[in-house]
This record gives C-alpha cells, sequence and structure tokens, in this order.
C-alpha cells in the first residue's frame, strides 16, 4: 500500500560497502528509510558491523524478519555471492537492492526475478554509473528532444563489463533492444609501473575487451574496456560518447577528471554550439549540490535542469554527497518510489540482467573467433 512513512530496512551482508556506504546511506535518508538491523554470515563479521552502525545484528535471517520486520534488504555481500544471497533474501520476503552483478550466470538473475515475482517483491540493482549528476543532465537533454535520435553510443574504458554498457544503452534509451553482440578479448603486456588498487609495482598483464553491439532499428553500441583502466597511468583515458540526429555528446577524461563536450547544431548550421554545463551549489562558496543546468543556446529551450533530488531543504542541513554516493542513493530510492507506489523500478532487474548479458556475449564471441553472438542468449551461460 501506499505510504509515506520510512521504510524499515536491513542489510543483508558484511562487505565492505555495507559499512562505509550502505548503512551511512541508509541513515541520511531518515524521511524515506530506518535501518533497523544488519546480518551476516559469520557472527564476528556481523556484530561488527552492527555495532558500527548501532542496530541490532543477526546471522539467522528468520530470527532477523521475525524481530525487525524490515521491509527492504540491501544485499552487500563478497561479488561471488550475489546470486545465492539476493535469491536468499527475496525467498525470505524482502524488496531488495541487489549489487552488480546481479548474479554470475543467466540462470541465477532468471531465479532470483521469478523468486520476486511470485512474492510480489520488488528488485532494484545498484548500477549507479548512468545516475550520476553528469550523465543525468545529459539524459536529461537527450530526453527533451533537442539532440533529436541518438544514433550511436559508445563506452570508451568510462566503466567496465554491465557499468559500461549500461552508461551505453542509457544514451540510446533502456527500451533499446539489443540483437547482436561481436567481441573481442586480448591480453597484452604493460611495461612496470604502479598499481594504485593493488598497491603494488612490476609488470602486468591488461586484459583488453572491445564490443561492438547492433540495436533494433539500426542503432550501434561500441564497448571498449581494459582491465586496468581504474588504477593505471597506462590507461589513463575515460570517455562516453554519444552521436545523435542533431548533435553529439563527448566526455573527455583523464582518470576521474573529466569534462563534457555537448554540442548541437549552430543556426545556419555550418559550425556547431556548445552547450554550456553549471553545477549550481546550495551556497556560493560551494555546499551541497543543488542542480545540474545546461545552458543550450536553443531559443525554444534555452535551459535544461536536473535538480538533485537529495539537495537540503534547508540550507546547511543536508548531505554535501560526491557524485557516486548521489548515484547510489538514486538506485535505493528508486527501489522505496517502486514500493511504495507498487509500480516498477526506475533500472531494475530486467535491464540488469540484460547488461550482465551483452557483457558476456562479448567475451563468448571472443571465444569463439569473433564470430557474432545472437541475443538473446541461453540462460545457462556464465560470465567467465
Amino acid at each position: 500500500m501506499p505510504t509515506t512513512r520510512p521504510l524499515r530496512v536491513a542489510i543483508i551482508g558484511t562487505a565492505r560497502r555495507s559499512d562505509y556506504l550502505y548503512g551511512p546511506l541508509v541513515q541520511a535518508l531518515p524521511d524515506d528509510v530506518e535501518l533497523v538491523g544488519v546480518w551476516g554470515r559469520r557472527a564476528a563479521a556481523a556484530q561488527q558491523l552492527g555495532e558500527r552502525l548501532h542496530v541490532p545484528w543477526y546471522t539467522d535471517m528468520d530470527r532477523l524478519m521475525r524481530e525487525q520486520a524490515p521491509e527492504i534488504g540491501i544485499v552487500s555481500v563478497a561479488y561471488n555471492a550475489n546470486g545465492q544471497v539476493g535469491l536468499m533474501a527475496v525467498e525470505a520476503g524482502l524488496h531488495v537492492l541487489l549489487e552488480t552483478p546481479i548474479a554470475h550466470k543467466l540462470s541465477e538473475a532468471d531465479a532470483i526475478i521469478a523468486a520476486a515475482q511470485r512474492r510480489q517483491r520488488k528488485i532494484e540493482v545498484a548500477e549507479q554509473f548512468h545516475r550520476r549528476p553528469l550523465e543525468q543532465i545529459k539524459l536529461t537533454l537527450i530526453r527533451s528532444g533537442l539532440f533529436g535520435r541518438v544514433h550511436t553510443s559508445f563506452n570508451d574504458f568510462a566503466g567496465h563489463g554491465y557499468h559500461g554498457v549500461s552508461v551505453l544503452r542509457s544514451y540510446l534509451g533502456f527500451d533499446a533492444r539489443p540483437m547482436q553482440v561481436t567481441g573481442a578479448v586480448r591480453d597484452y603486456p604493460l611495461a612496470a609501473h604502479w598499481s594504485r588498487l593493488a598497491a603494488t609495482r612490476g609488470e602486468r598483464t591488461e586484459t583488453q575487451e572491445h564490443g561492438l553491439i547492433a540495436f533494433e532499428g539500426g542503432q550501434l553500441g561500441v564497448y571498449h574496456w581494459t582491465s586496468v583502466g581504474y588504477d593505471s597511468a597506462v590507461r589513463w583515458w575515460r570517455s562516453s560518447r554519444f552521436l545523435a540526429e542533431r548533435g553529439m555528446g563527448v566526455t573527455v577524461g583523464v582518470n576521474l577528471e573529466v569534462q563534457e563536450w555537448l554540442s548541437l547544431i549552430a543556426p545556419g548550421g555550418e559550425a556547431p554550439r556548445f552547450i554550456t554545463l553549471e553545477r549550481r551549489w546550495e551556497r556560493n562558496d560551494g555546499g551541497a549540490l543543488v542542480a545540474m543546468v545546461a545552458h543550450t543556446g536553443d531559443p525554444d529551450l534555452p535551459i535544461v535542469t536536473w535538480e538533485n533530488p537529495f539537495r537540503p531543504v534547508v540550507q546547511g542541513h543536508g548531505v554535501q554527497w560526491h557524485d557516486d554516493e548521489i548515484g547510489v542513493a538514486g538506485c535505493l530510492l528508486s527501489l522505496v518510489a517502486a514500493v511504495r507506489s507498487g509500480g516498477e523500478p526506475t533500472y531494475g532487474a530486467q535491464q540488469a540482467r540484460l547488461d550482465q548479458e551483452i557483457t558476456l556475449a562479448i567475451r563468448l564471441s571472443s571465444q569463439e573467433g569473433g564470430a557474432p553472438i545472437a541475443l538473446p542468449l541461453d540462460p545457462a551461460a556464465q560470465m567467465v
């Protein structure tokens, strides 16, 4: 039933994001959600997490459900356990926010989706890349119609696997249907250098992934990734792009320092007209992000705005999240809205499954010598 009271949330799992991200995030949204407990498979880890977040901790899921009556479970576990624990949470009766990937086998994802349908539970997946403010203002501009139809989109080291696929699909529209995938995956040696994530120095091997995705209606997605894309001075480039009927958008980035070049056709049709993006803060010296504003130069639609849903109501009395935290919080509120309204999340399990399926198809195509792979895949396929 629709409700405006905070929904009761339990964190299912004790992975690192449970502590530094999900716990503080839930506690910063008291009007929407209330953290009532945590669950873990190991007592020591569950106790430590519960004590840090000042909520009861459990290793018995039935007892958690009985004593705390959570409505939403945020599943945050070790990477390989996503599918197993996600299914357990749904079968326990929870609406769930699942970490990425939704599952490693498509059949595991299907089991989660089927269990949710039987129990009339909602599923959202923490695919936050397209929810970050810079991506949201681009998607708002595309939806305004200023660019016309987007023909081709690119992920060029903007994100790995399903994250990168999700970014490029967002420009085409999540309703665009992929039909065929062609991929190439190769390993290459790299000169010795520092790995920021592993804190090592020495020679490294990178895995490059390249894919071409053909969509119904003729649209194309072009995907590039390297396994050292997050922590290597050798591979500093980060970009996503789209080519549209009346203009284009290009992210130009060195690591996380990115600029957006968005352009429409100038009057006369002989030059690009660049869109100016503005970050609007709650104070002239900073504070929380209030909105992203695009100054288009178009006389009929000169200003396009995306408002941060987490902007402070009272100046100085709100969270000052960075872009990724805003994106993850958007995933959670998508689930909250679906539970309250009875509708569907804005991304959801089927989209997450499709992003995983495309990622798998790129790798399967490479294994078969670059042969095109038709979608949908066999549900028994597994990530490699």
